[in-house]
């Protein structure tokens, strides 16, 4: 013990006299917590603080009862209920800054892998958009060029170049509403202008403009709605979905295929079907049907020459948006000649 009545200088040699020996004391506390340290490294964060706050205790208190001989006086107790009270209070909050720290490591990481998953996403719906815009693109330069040179002459030549440039105009124009739709989803921009609607009605509209894209291509479009079910939602955009499947399922349905469109009521849900006679999808590609610019392999049926191509890839992206921003559900699995592609949407309270 330091008497109080030593001077500076013999407190200055006293601390020197027994400095060797808490060093030989603590040093080895300190090696064992290092290579405990080290063995935890790779296990939960909250252990490895817990061992972090512990080494410097359990060192301190036991350089202060070796140095002491191990002669608990007054003072000694004090400095050991001291030490214990630090340990009690510190390894909670260990603890707690751990388990902090470790979800937002995880939260982080998340995070980080999300936004490289999206950047991926990004890259790989230019290169699509990008090659799918320069195709329309350089239709339209070739046969503007050859009406501006007088290659075409005849009034039946001319029409039917001014009919083409129509409609690849009319390609171009969906691909940017597209994008401009996608756009919103995305920034999370969409707003909503709720109301009753009845699922039907919305279905027989897209159906009948559909079927005239479906009867050039000889695909029959079946509607199948015993029920009439009122969602609360907005009209466009669950009729934008409802087209968006429809003509996903006439474009990948063969001549003289079928595709089937069926409203149901499960619960409190409203259920739209499309059924299609692709030939149905791989297993491991359907988890990605709805993804931007996703187009599957050749097990889908392609389109035949002269056919209307394929779009951006952007329509059950969209459509998938759209539901989920409606707090709906869509998936898609292969049934019978293809797959189906249903939509669960909640019902208005009435």
């Amino acid at each position: 013990m330091i008497d109080p009545s030593e001077s500076f200088g013999d407190m200055i040699e006293h601390a020197l006299h027994i400095l060797p020996v808490a060093l030989a004391l603590v040093l080895p506390v300190v090696a064992v917590g290092t290579a405990l340290l080290y063995w935890v490294r790779r296990g939960s964060l909250s252990t490895t603080m817990t061992v972090l706050v512990l080494v410097p205790i359990v060192a301190m208190l036991t350089g202060v009862l070796g140095v002491s001989g191990f002669m608990f006086n007054a003072t000694l107790t004090t400095m050991s209920l001291v030490c214990l009270l630090v340990m009690v209070v510190t390894l909670p909050v260990a603890l707690l800054l751990g388990h902090a720290i470790a979800r937002r490591s995880v939260w982080e990481r998340e995070a980080r892998e999300r936004e490289r998953a999206a950047e991926a996403s990004r890259r790989e719906l230019v290169a699509w958009i990008s090659h799918d815009l320069r195709t329309p693109l350089a239709g339209i330069r070739a046969m503007a060029e050859a009406l501006a040179d007088g290659v075409v002459s005849s009034p039946g030549e001319v029409a039917g170049y001014a009919t083409r440039i129509g409609g690849e105009t009319r390609r171009l124009s969906g691909m940017v509403d597209d994008l401009f739709e996608l756009s919103r989803i995305t920034a999370g921009a969409l707003q909503l202008t709720m109301s009753q609607v009845a699922l039907r009605e919305v279905v027989s509209d897209v159906l009948a403009a559909q079927v005239p894209v479906a009867q050039r291509k000889r695909v029959l479009v079946r509607a199948e709605a015993p029920t009439a079910p009122i969602v609360l939602g907005s009209d466009p955009e669950l009729a934008r979905v409802v087209g968006n499947l429809v003509s996903n399922a006439i474009r990948h349905t063969p001549p003289n295929g079928t595709v089937a469109v069926q409203l149901a009521i499960d619960g409190h849900d409203a259920i739209l079907a499309v059924d299609d006679a692709c030939g149905g999808i791989p297993d491991a590609e359907l988890g990605r049907v709805f993804e931007v610019a996703f187009r599957g392999s050749a097990a889908r049926t392609p389109s035949p020459a002269g056919e209307e191509q394929a779009g951006g890839g952007l329509g059950l992206a969209i459509a998938k948006g759209l539901v989920e921003a409606h707090k709906g559900r869509i998936n898609a699995h292969n049934h019978g000649p293809g797959c189906r592609f249903e939509v669960r949407i909640p019902l208005a309270a009435v």
